[in-house]
């Protein structure tokens, strides 16, 4: 079930029915079934990895707090719960890629393999929910928090559809007491939730859908046929289609959760706004970011080393940072080019430090914003030999195809007035700042987002980009 589809609203329609007709503990059982049901819906096979993930995570930290004094067999616990998580992870989405890795280069060195072709299905969400519930078991083996003490609760936390399937990634410290609490939706929290679900879903249907119309087409053609003008449309129309569908997929995810009364965290912070690398990591994809910082890199060692080991942990948790989204060389180096990006930044921060006002601040982020987008080139590429053909079109004239010149009205009347509107919320400081304004205004703002959505969207509905990994 998709978020943009009348099949998903059918059965959320149905899901908040029930849940105002329950008590606190009939709500947690319910919204359980319900979220099965949600990731059944896509294939009921796959509902077997998150019982496995559930059964031994929930298990492990209940016996982490029994053996507290005796680290050796607490290690060993740590140890079942990231060997079980990491594997069905790395069967299911990584397997394949090294099989086919491993033939290409037996192939180079003279060798004739016979490898098979494994055709492993991808499960859906199965990174975000990996993620999150080794996040659960760390902080219990660091002990951060105290285990859940019932297993359904633990169960909805690890399943909880709003956020199930493309994150963002909550930590069991946030989304588990308000679990085990009892619920009560605000008024604050029913227009916060109108407000992420009607921008959200512009952000998916409007922006990133009908871009998705320019990028496919370009992206689809022979490098070598495409004029630099198209390239760069291609590029720039990626940049915004990714964010509008990663940003609009969260901003529903969070509607969806304020209506059932609970508070799910910001994932994006306008992060085209950022003047640096490390801000612009500050401001996208927050959840999957500073799980990275908490979980991979401060435990390598941080900043807390020497500049060369430093330099190491970066690169290290920006490749793997990479790899999370996808099995291919592209994302690897997607990973990498954003670690030596890290790096190089913060070696030359006592210079860019200098540079200071309104003026240096808006260069910074023009060159943050150009070097993103060219990372975005490896991240949308089918393979390394396509990332590579589309530097080499740069090369090759100023012609603008009608494709580029539907790409370009786009920006200039959806994307423009979106940037004007996420201007104006970066120098409020308050990302909810529409629900804040007087009544008629907000109407106005929603009537305008809903005759785009009626008028403006786009022929065709697309998958949202981050259930792939």
């Amino acid at each position: 079930m998709l978020f943009n589809s009348y099949e998903f609203w059918a059965f959320f329609a149905i899901v908040l029915l029930l849940y105002q007709g329950l008590g606190h503990r009939g709500q947690n059982r319910m919204l359980l079934i319900a979220s099965y049901v949600f990731y059944g819906s896509w294939d009921w096979r796959f509902l077997s990895l998150i019982l496995v993930s559930t059964v031994v995570d929930y298990w492990v930290a209940r016996r982490l707090s029994d053996e507290a004094d005796d680290e050796g067999r607490r290690r060993l616990l740590l140890t079942l719960s990231l060997a079980t998580n990491l594997g069905i992870l790395g069967v299911f989405k990584y397997l394949g890629f090294f099989v086919e890795s491993a033939a290409v280069l037996l192939t180079n060195l003279g060798f004739q393999p016979n490898l098979p072709s494994l055709g492993i299905v991808l499960p859906v969400g199965i990174s975000f929910y990996t993620f999150q519930t080794l996040s659960y078991t760390i902080d219990v083996y660091r002990r951060k928090m105290a285990p859940c003490d019932d297993p359904l609760d633990f169960a909805l936390y690890v399943a909880f559809f709003p956020q199930l399937v493309a994150g963002p990634i909550e930590r069991a410290s946030h989304l588990l007491p308000q679990i085990r609490t009892p619920r009560r939706v605000a008024p604050s929290q029913f227009r916060e939730g109108l407000y992420c679900i009607l921008y959200g879903l512009f952000k998916k249907v409007v922006i990133a859908d009908n871009m998705a119309l320019v990028v496919d087409h370009i992206f689809s053609q022979p490098t070598g046929s495409l004029s630099a003008v198209d390239m760069l449309v291609g590029v720039y129309a990626f940049a915004f289609q990714i964010y509008g569908d990663f940003h609009g997929y969260s901003l529903i995810a969070q509607g969806v959760a304020r209506w059932l009364g609970f508070d799910v965290m910001d994932n994006f912070r306008q992060p085209y706004f950022a003047g640096s690398p490390q801000e612009f990591w500050r401001r996208w994809h927050i959840s999957l970011s500073t799980w990275l910082r908490d979980y991979l890199y401060i435990p390598l060692g941080g900043s807390r080393g020497s500049v060369v080991q430093t330099y190491r942990n970066l690169a290290i948790t920006m490749l793997l940072g990479g790899l999370w989204h996808g099995a291919n060389w592209t994302f690897v180096i997607w990973g990498a080019v954003h670690g030596s990006w890290l790096s190089l930044h913060r070696a030359m921060a006592g210079i860019t430090a200098l540079w200071r006002g309104w003026l240096a601040q808006a260069i910074k982020v023009f060159v943050t914003f150009q070097i993103v987008c060219v990372t975005w080139l490896f991240f949308r590429a089918e393979n390394v030999q396509q990332a590579f053909g589309l530097f080499g079109a740069l090369g090759n004239g100023a012609d603008v195809a009608p494709i580029s010149r539907l790409g370009i009205g786009i920006v200039l009347v959806f994307v423009l007035p979106m940037v004007v509107y996420e201007v104006w919320v970066e120098r409020r400081d308050d990302l909810f700042a529409i629900t804040r304004v007087p009544w008629y205004l907000r109407a106005l703002f929603y009537f305008c987002l809903v005759l785009a959505l009626v008028w403006f969207s786009a022929p065709t509905a697309s998958e949202f980009i981050y259930f792939q990994f």
